[in-house]
């Protein structure tokens, strides 16, 4: 099966140089558009990245009942969702184990825009029968770009008809980038200063033409998944697949997390009120998010930072220097302390603006307290070694201009 390019397709092919192309969800995008995606990088944290995003899955719910069937559904709570505001949350299955995570945008008083990782269509369907709402996927019809780093909201502003600085974190208006209508959202998932765009499917190519016309002066780079994925984990976000499973694809229940497992207590709004009812919110997993907060907590998603002198003595004994990846690793990695393995990481890379070796882990209590030692695998000339490493809170990366 040969997938297809994105509406961006058309300009973001004649640009990727090593041709590395990448699958994400039923298209394909470029992994970086030079030979490294180190340039890409420091565009996203120090200039303007340009970043086709299209292959997200977008819904929009709309109707009398459509706060009331997403709040049945995702586990914030979206009644608090004002207009123009989004929510990130995550949703479960019936166990409160995650199946997808994704945004809320809440567009008009009964209008919401949804996105997702991976399909949904038919589970919200489900869980929305009996109620006033239409849920339809515009998912093939709306494209977009993240426009992410110091100089996005510049380049933004020289073409907005509205002013681009009233708009607050996690929050989306309407407008126009020149003749262009759009809507912003200040989102992303770099851990920056950024915006989301998002365009009818035929306003594609004009947009990425606008953008890096306007842009060429402040530095914008088109910036591929690679340097996306190095900025991800500063940011300390969760990728699906990779530092959780969803369970939809899980083939044993211990490949299953809960948002509390996963450091997504905060999303969990187990006191929701029905705003129709004025009762409790039931929602989907509810039931045994309940019980399970009244536990005590087994396992957590936590970062780690490895101990470089710890590095170096382990490659020296090889009479090597330690050899860092240039990219991120997405693989699971052991992680021990008292000589038992206590968790793994799942997601890794070394910081090229912090100047550390960082990773994102699950570990079990009580090793995920801040501050702990512990110890993590790594292979130095096909023989296993354990660098020293300490638990660490997440985000890693967090600029003030992010939210500001």
């Amino acid at each position: 099966m040969i997938l297809p390019g994105t509406p961006f397709h058309p300009r973001t092919s004649a640009l990727c140089q090593p041709h590395n192309w990448r699958r994400w969800a039923k298209y394909i995008v470029a992994g970086s558009y030079e030979l490294t995606p180190e340039r890409e990088y420091w565009a996203i944290r120090n200039a303007a990245a340009l970043l086709d995003i299209s292959p997200l899955y977008k819904y929009t719910f709309q109707g009398k009942d459509a706060a009331r069937v997403l709040n049945r559904i995702v586990t914030r709570d979206v009644s608090k969702c004002a207009v123009g505001q989004v929510m990130y949350t995550p949703w479960c299955n019936e166990h409160g184990k995650v199946m997808d995570d994704g945004t809320v945008h809440r567009v008009e008083e009964n209008l919401f825009f949804v996105t997702s990782a991976d399909p949904n269509y038919r589970w919200f369907c489900e869980n929305a029968m009996g109620f006033k709402v239409n849920i339809q996927d515009v998912s093939d019809t709306t494209a977009a770009v993240s426009l992410q780093g110091p100089r996005s909201r510049e380049i933004l502003n020289l073409l907005a008809r509205d002013e681009i600085d009233a708009l607050r974190y996690f929050h989306v208006m309407p407008n126009h980038l020149r003749d262009i209508p759009a809507r912003i959202s200040r989102t992303g998932y770099t851990g920056d200063l950024g915006y989301e765009i998002w365009v009818e499917e035929k306003d594609a190519l004009p947009l990425w033409d606008l953008l890096m016309d306007t842009g060429e002066g402040y530095g914008i780079t088109p910036t591929g998944i690679l340097a996306l994925d190095l900025a991800r984990v500063e940011a300390g976000l969760i990728l699906i697949e990779t530092d959780y499973t969803s369970v939809r694809k899980a083939l044993i229940p211990d490949q299953m997390s809960s948002p509390l497992e996963l450091g997504l207590g905060w999303t969990v709004a187990l006191d929701k009120v029905d705003g129709s009812t004025g009762s409790p919110q039931s929602f989907v997993g509810k039931r045994a998010l309940v019980q399970e907060k009244k536990r005590e907590a087994e396992w957590r998603f936590v970062g780690i930072e490895i101990d470089w002198d710890s590095l170096q003595e382990i490659y020296a004994r090889k009479n090597l220097h330690p050899q860092l990846p240039m990219t991120t690793w997405r693989t699971s990695t052991p992680l021990y302390a008292d000589d038992k393995q206590i968790g793994y990481a799942s997601s890794g890379c070394w910081s090229p603006i912090l100047k550390k070796y960082i990773a994102l882990a699950h570990l079990r209590a009580p090793y995920f307290e801040l501050d702990s030692h512990i110890e993590m695998e790594v292979t130095v000339e096909h023989e296993r070694k354990r660098a020293r490493a300490v638990v660490v809170r997440t985000p890693f990366f967090n600029p003030k201009r992010k939210k500001e």
